[in-house]
């Protein structure tokens, strides 16, 4: 995934997707964020050609996403706190050392979060923030909650 110069932002939608309800928050937030005039793309869209569950099916699927991250003009993540998915924080560590910045989505406000999760990532919404979020100033909201 390239990065267009202009015209729609490029997104990354970074997200555990291994729950009905990790999966339809994908699904309703695929639709808030292209909704909103992005291009979104979502690793749970992207498979890979070897066979799941090998070695050569892992490095294609860390290749691809790895590749759209670069490519992304931003990351928006669904951050479950403390119960959150490593292979998230992952791709939100690696877009802000790239310089790209995170959109936290706290899928539970009443939740925590995890000190390196929040203060690593540029600004810290909930979903509902998503159909009204200014994508293209990224104001910086702090993250408020329980933490640890």
């Amino acid at each position: 995934m390239e990065k267009q110069d202009k015209g729609r932002r490029r997104v990354y939608l970074a997200a555990p997707f291994f729950t009905e309800e990790e999966v339809a928050n994908i699904e309703r937030a695929e639709a808030a964020l292209a909704g909103r005039g992005l291009d979104v793309f979502s690793p749970m869209r992207h498979g890979a050609q070897a066979l799941p569950g090998t070695t050569q099916w892992a490095y294609e699927l860390f290749e691809t996403d790895r590749s759209a991250i670069d490519g992304s003009d931003l990351v928006v993540a669904l951050y479950y706190g403390s119960n959150g998915d490593t292979g998230t924080a992952w791709e939100c560590g690696y877009a802000a050392a790239k310089g790209i910045p995170v959109v936290l989505v706290h899928m539970n406000r009443d939740g925590d979060s995890n000190l390196m999760m929040h203060c690593g990532c540029t600004t810290n919404i909930g979903f509902a923030d998503l159909a009204s979020f200014d994508f293209d100033a990224l104001p910086v909201y702090e993250y408020e909650g329980k933490m640890f």
